[in-house]
């Protein structure tokens, strides 16, 4: 197999994991009325002038399925905390308890965990879509090398087929992670 082939096949797997790197990311941070440190690790918080994200100047744990738990690690941070917390849209109510910030996390209503699951679903395609487009970009790499003489007709062929099994992989895993994610959010 020619070394360009070998560098385009690594090239497009490397990318299709990155992908569904991204994918595990946005859902991560997707609400399912499960307390995860995830919902709220990316607020941003104005401390001492400047905004950085609550996980770089806070420890954030979740005790039960229900509550989350930010301490910060220093003392004077807990208002900037909860502020952020607040702007942040989340629907959360912070509530300050000695040095810490407790945040009860609300059950989702049965329409609102309907729409969660039809953005995630949405989410997951964009993800599947991405897959195809490299599929795409491979096979017309493929195929220049190919008229271009670096590779045989058989070669091409073959290494298609490749790319195709390796798509089918990767869109089977989104389908997994989705589907995993969507009993997530419609279990109570």
């Amino acid at each position: 197999m020619a070394e360009q082939l070998k560098d385009l096949l690594k090239d497009i797997e490397k990318r299709m994991k990155a992908a569904i790197a991204v994918l595990r990311d946005e859902l991560s941070h997707v609400k399912t009325g499960r307390a995860t440190p995830a919902l709220i690790e990316n607020v941003v918080v104005d401390y001492y002038g400047s905004t950085v994200e609550l996980k770089t100047i806070a420890s954030i744990n979740t005790p039960d399925a229900k509550t989350i738990v930010v301490q910060p690690w220093d003392k004077n941070a807990l208002q900037p905390i909860e502020k952020g917390i607040w702007k942040s849209d989340l629907g959360f109510n912070p509530v300050v308890d000695s040095n810490i910030i407790r945040i009860n996390v609300p059950p989702l209503t049965e329409e609102r965990r309907k729409e969660i699951a039809k953005f995630t679903k949405k989410t997951a395609e964009e993800a599947k879509v991405a897959i195809r487009n490299l599929r795409r970009e491979a096979n017309d790499g493929i195929k220049k090398l190919e008229k271009d003489g670096v590779i045989s007709e058989d070669e091409s062929k073959k290494t298609v087929a490749e790319v195709q099994k390796m798509t089918d992989e990767f869109t089977n895993e989104i389908d997994g992670i989705w589907e995993k994610k969507e009993k997530e959010i419609m279990s109570i």
